[in-house]
């Protein structure tokens, strides 16, 4: 049967979808970044990575996965309780990718001692190509990257879940963690009555033999099929660090009782709970009454991932605007050759230059802070500090990426509301801003020579550059401020972009140039695109942005 023609519904003037595209070699700033950081010879393992995740296949997942909202199964149909969570398959099609590439596990050996060489920073590649396609998963995948650095506080404990955690099969079934082909692992810290002041926890451990019980509730617990979790809990020592398992040794189902999923803004695909637990079986992580200590060393790469993800939300921004500007004509021109949408792009791409640069560099801090004490200071230093700025950028840049688009931008078929979504999420999780800037104040006060030294090596490395000298001037003197905490925001902030602008300036000297004189130099307008930059630096931006 003849289908009816529309005749005034031609599509025309549209962009086709930003798919088929090699997400890594299609970024010129972030194979420069990688290069300069130590994973030049990745490249190949990057390029297929980016193929892969930068197909219509992918794109797809991660579309289905968000629309399609894991659902709390909290009995089975017989009236026993399983508290299991059910995901879409796209769901964990995007986990299965992620796993298999080692995002989860790639910077740790098979004794969970850290990889070496280039590591972190080709992991960290890795993430911010899969971020710019589906972030709810990468909770997971973070949370169990990072929950090696605590078990490694426990060796017998390490031992014995680090051959599960180090393959790179995705394993989705509901089974003890000692059974699975793989494994995944998330955290439960916050609590109703305390959020970040976690010291404040009521959830009590109790010891029953070589073991404990755990009895309290956790406000936020995301991932909740992860087969195993680390958890703070009461015990007679003080706060301490617990390995919690889904099943007990003897095979049964945990005493952990998910009393709802939370409806949250963004992060759709991924599920973050409310629990309870009911004498939940656990064993203990490090020493009782050292639980902060023990568990911070997850949390600092978590932070680190938080800062990864955010500038790979808002590299996928800026390539979707750039993508749309070249195809959408507007006025008998393509938007790209509009001299405002050139000011706004280009203005875009120096932040994502600069954004990437500085992630990869912190990294490079986290791959030889083993070895290096210089590098160990900055990246305790510049983690909470990069923080700070990636994440807090995130939504503003996001927004000006979904107008770039229009109303297309503002829909949900389109990928941008999707990542305006998700974009808060990263500076609210793992430590807000404001306990960023007191982290930042924390490492001051304790390493104050270390710190010292991290800022004259950002000096020496921006020197000449514009406002540069201006700027460590200031940061020096806020910091020794008596009221420091009033003005810390102001002067972790200048930090970050010393320290983004030190970054790229190791990547590209021209850009490291730009980007100082329209954030050192001056301040930047609260708009995308109220700067004046030459013809010559516009094209040579839009182009490295996107060949």
């Amino acid at each position: 049967m003849p289908q009816p023609s529309f005749t005034t519904h031609e599509v025309f003037n549209q962009s086709p979808p930003f798919e088929g595209v090699d997400l890594f070699n299609a970024d010129r700033p972030l194979v420069e970044a990688v290069v300069a950081n130590g994973g030049s010879s990745a490249g190949k393992e990057l390029s297929e990575f980016g193929q892969h995740w930068g197909s219509a296949e992918m794109a797809a997942r991660g579309r289905i996965a968000n629309e399609n909202t894991p659902k709390l199964r909290t009995f089975d149909s017989r009236g026993n309780r399983r508290d299991e969570v059910e995901f879409h398959p796209a769901y964990h099609e995007l986990m299965a990718s992620s796993a298999h590439a080692g995002v989860h596990n790639s910077t740790w050996d098979a004794q969970g001692r850290p990889a070496g060489g280039a590591s972190e920073v080709v992991r960290a590649a890795k993430f911010y190509i899969a971020a710019q396609v589906e972030t709810g998963h990468l909770c997971p995948i973070t949370m169990t990257r990072a929950s090696v650095a605590a078990l490694a506080v426990q060796p017998d404990l390490l031992a014995k879940t680090m051959p599960v955690i180090g393959t790179r099969t995705y394993d989705p079934g509901f089974a003890p963690w000692r059974t699975k082909r793989g494994m995944t692992l998330g955290m439960g810290m916050t609590e109703k009555q305390g959020g970040t002041d976690v010291r404040s926890n009521m959830t009590r451990a109790e010891r029953d033999g070589d073991f404990y019980r755990i009895s309290g509730h956790k406000w936020f617990m995301s991932a909740p099929m992860c087969d195993a979790f680390l958890v703070l809990a009461q015990a007679d020592e003080g706060l301490t660090c617990f390995f919690m398992p889904r099943f007990k040794p003897d095979g049964s189902i945990n005493a952990i009782q998910f009393q709802r999923l939370k409806d949250k803004l963004g992060n759709r695909s991924n599920a973050s709970s409310e629990v309870e637990f009911l004498g939940a079986h656990a064993e203990r992580v490090g020493d009782e009454g050292k639980g902060i200590r023990t568990i911070i060393q997850m949390v600092q790469l978590t932070r680190q991932d938080c800062a990864i993800a955010s500038a790979g939300l808002m590299r996928s921004g800026l390539a979707h605007a750039l993508h749309h500007a070249r195809h959408r004509s507007v006025f008998q021109k393509h938007l790209a050759d509009q001299p405002l949408m050139q000011a706004v792009l280009s203005d875009m791409a120096v932040h994502v230059e600069a954004s990437i640069a500085l992630v990869m560099r912190l990294c490079r801090s986290f791959d030889r802070a083993p070895a290096d004490a210089n590098e160990a200071a900055f990246m305790r230093l510049l983690t909470p500090a990069i923080k700070y700025w990636v994440c807090k950028s995130a939504p503003g840049f996001l927004y000006e990426a979904m107008e770039c688009l229009g109303g297309n931008g503002y829909v949900e078929e389109g990928i941008l509301a999707r990542h305006f979504r998700e974009s808060p999420v990263n500076a609210i999780w793992e430590g807000s801003g404001n306990v960023m800037c007191l982290d930042v104040l924390r490492a001051l006060s304790r390493e104050a020579d270390a710190a010292a030294a991290v800022l004259q090596g950002l000096a020496g490395e921006t020197s000449g550059l514009p406002g540069a000298g201006e700027a460590v001037a200031f940061i020096a003197r806020a910091f020794r401020r008596p009221d420091g905490e009033r003005v810390a925001r102001l002067a972790v902030e200048k930090l970050a972009l010393l320290a983004a602008t030190a970054a790229l300036n190791q990547v590209s000297p021209r850009h490291a140039e730009l980007f100082a004189a329209t954030r050192l130099g001056q301040n930047h307008a609260s708009m995308y695109g109220a700067v004046d930059l030459a013809n010559d630096d516009i094209r040579g931006l839009l182009e490295r942005a996107l060949p």
